[in-house]
């Protein structure tokens, strides 16, 4: 017996020593780089109460810049939390360069040094949100190009981001399409999607490797202004290849970790692939969040344009319901749809509102979104669907249908018709858009063949049927209108008091 108790607790010394063999403690600086050369010359200092972690602990950095963190992983980040007021390096890409990639075969007793530069952050900015680019091959990747970024180049917003689902499972893309969207000329932060993986990988943790050896972690945090940005991998990956949306221990001890840093009044904004209600362990989420009075988050994924109140009845249990964004997608319906006269499809999302991308307005802790569609004027934010002639006899019975592309339960729909002063109220009421509808519909005519070549290959690709959309409006008009022509106008403010307004002709007949 003491043969047996002394073999057993020499193996749990022996465990206990491999262990604590395999732990290292790793140091460097965060530094003022006052030439941007990426090195910490002699006449550059180090920047205090920085925060640097592992992509689990956090800490500061001390008087002179420096920090330290044990880590006992073979293969582990470690990265700033770029702070307001500064900037990290971005390499020919745009791509923000603020970590280091700490691997078995680079394990290194030197110093990790972060360089920042001193910047003068705006308390109102904007920033870019692109959901779902999503390109299958070359020829959807100029899409994304001649869609949605060329008209972005020489925009004022301070920085984007991609949501994820940037490819359709070619990740070797994600190199060329990041290098149009530099052009816009801002920094570009990415967010790993379900389409992003590499599809070969043996493990969840491997299947990021060809988006971090582009984009760094797949888990981070910055900050600007009053806002503090954490994007997350909420894409988990089983053994047998089948994903959930889901949040790590590790990730939600570093959200618990850094929000322990970040003052009461900052506004903290979460971005991820799949919206955040449909990750299995979001009540663990809400509870790191849902103490703080000033939060925001936002998704993709999802192909339609939704916003979401969370609250008591789902699982919320903040004073006030969080705003969750689905946001648009680039490629819309994973570029479907009838091409235009340049052969773009016109890509029409599932619930009516035409592809595009989010505008993003922050000021100090308070924040806007306005939606803008690809390639179409900024007022472009809604479609009325009536008929174009009415029979007198008929007004009573006839809808007026609004697809508010950005609406929400917080809208007001309005309408008024030409010689009145009266503005009818719409009720909103959730359906399927009658346009996506008709040209769902066309896809029989896609399938038909014309000297060898199915129509779809020169037209344009079919559609999935569409979804209920969550923000159309309807109404009537009054029975009092005489025989005669039109104009009807619809006003819509959404529920950050911006207002938008679109016109129908129409006739009435005898």
């Amino acid at each position: 017996m003491k043969t047996r108790n002394y073999l057993f607790c020499t193996f749990l010394l022996l465990s206990f020593l491999t262990k604590a063999a395999d732990k290292a403690t790793y140091r460097g600086t965060v530094f003022l780089d006052l030439n941007k050369n990426g090195v910490m010359d002699k006449n550059e200092s180090g920047l205090e109460g920085v925060l640097v972690t592992n992509g689990k602990e956090v800490v500061r950095t001390n008087d002179k810049g420096e920090w330290n963190l044990v880590s006992n992983h073979q293969s582990e980040y470690f990265y700033v939390i770029k702070p307001s007021g500064y900037q990290v390096p971005v390499n020919k890409n745009q791509i923000p360069q603020h970590y280091f990639y700490l691997t078995s075969e680079n394990k290194t007793t030197g110093s990790i040094d972060f360089p920042l530069y001193k910047t003068e952050d705006e308390n109102k900015f904007s920033v870019v949100v692109f959901g779902d680019p999503q390109a299958r091959g070359k020829r959807e990747m100029n899409f994304i190009f001649h869609d949605a970024v060329e008209e972005l180049i020489g925009t004022d917003a301070r920085f984007g981001i991609s949501l994820g689902d940037i490819v359709a499972d070619e990740p070797e893309m994600m190199d060329d399409i990041s290098a149009g969207i530099a052009r816009i000329g801002i920094p570009w932060y990415n967010i790993i999607g379900n389409h992003d993986n590499d599809r070969d990988a043996k493990t969840n943790e491997e299947r990021d490797n060809t988006f971090e050896r582009l984009f760094g972690p797949s888990t981070y945090a910055f900050e600007y202004g009053q806002v503090a940005f954490i994007h997350l991998n909420d894409i988990y990956f089983n053994k047998n290849g089948k994903y959930k949306p889901h949040f790590s221990d590790q990730q939600l001890e570093f959200v618990k970790n850094y929000l322990d840093r970040v003052p009461q009044e900052k506004l903290v904004v979460l971005m991820m692939h799949a919206p955040l209600v449909a990750c299995d362990n979001r009540d663990k989420m809400y509870e790191l969040l849902q103490n703080r009075k000033h939060s925001f988050s936002i998704s993709g994924h999802v192909h339609e344009q939704v916003n979401l109140f969370i609250d008591e009845e789902m699982g919320w249990k903040g004073e006030t319901p969080h705003h969750h964004l689905i946001n648009a997608t680039v490629c819309g319906s994973w570029w479907c749809g009838v091409n235009d006269e340049l052969g773009i499809p016109h890509a029409t999302m599932n619930d009516g509102a035409p592809n595009g991308y989010s505008i993003v307005t922050f000021a100090g802790n308070k924040y806007s979104v306005r939606f803008k569609a690809a390639r179409r004027p900024e007022n472009y934010q809604m479609n009325i669907y009536m008929p174009d002639e009415i029979e007198a006899n008929s007004l009573d019975t006839t809808k007026v249908l609004v697809n508010v592309f950005a609406g929400s339960e917080r809208s007001v729909v309005e309408m008024t018709v030409s010689g009145t002063d009266k503005w009818i109220k719409l009720g909103k009421k959730d359906q399927i858009d009658p346009q996506s509808l008709k040209v769902h519909l066309l896809n029989p005519y896609l399938e038909k063949e014309i000297e060898g070549a199915a129509l779809e290959d020169i037209l344009g690709f079919k559609m999935d049927y569409p979804s209920v959309s969550t923000h159309m409006w309807e109404g009537y008009l009054s029975q009092d209108l005489k025989p005669g022509t039109y104009n009807l106008s619809v006003k819509t403010t959404d529920m950050f008091g911006q207002t938008w307004t679109a016109n129908r002709i129409f006739r009435i007949k005898e």
